[in-house]
């Protein structure tokens, strides 16, 4: 696998697929153990991480916070159709200004973009959608698909 960011190469091996994962499922996790486990030094591990980090296959690290937790419990999917192509860059500003929107996707097929909607209910995605959607003028139709359950919801395997 042959990534780049900007003029860094960097080739990933096998040490470095491991301790992608083993961030992956612990962020948290010292280096010191990282480097017992894989039986190498810490200095290894602090080097193999600020390499990924530079090459851009690491892109920082975050807080992960639940939506249904915080009261968000309805979680919807928006294909969006806009009137022309040319206006893609107008539509998405004003899509990006709306707070409920927590993904959004340019697309090919039958939808330009396709946005992610978190709302904490019913009623909110109604008023999401008939006040602050529909008033777009770039976008011609939507549709709207409610997800009932995510039961699969992990990143790529490095």
């Amino acid at each position: 696998m042959h990534m780049e960011k900007g003029d860094a190469h960097y080739r990933i091996d096998n040490l470095d697929k491991s301790i992608l994962r083993a961030l992956m499922d612990n962020a948290r996790t010292p280096y010191a153990e990282l480097a017992k486990r894989f039986q190498v030094s810490p200095g290894t591990i602090h080097v193999r991480v600020e390499k990924m980090k530079q090459a851009g296959i690491i892109e920082g690290t975050r807080v992960q916070v639940s939506g249904k937790k915080l009261g968000y419990d309805v979680c919807c999917f928006i294909g969006i159709i806009l009137k022309s192509a040319r206006d893609y860059p107008r539509a998405l500003a004003q899509l990006e200004a709306l707070e409920e929107v927590v993904e959004a996707y340019y697309t090919t097929g039958h939808y330009n973009i396709f946005i992610k909607v978190m709302t904490r209910s019913i009623d909110e995605l109604q008023q999401v959608l008939i006040h602050r959607l529909q008033p777009i003028e770039e976008i011609q139709s939507t549709e709207t698909l409610i997800s009932l359950q995510q039961p699969i919801d992990r990143d790529v395997t490095p």
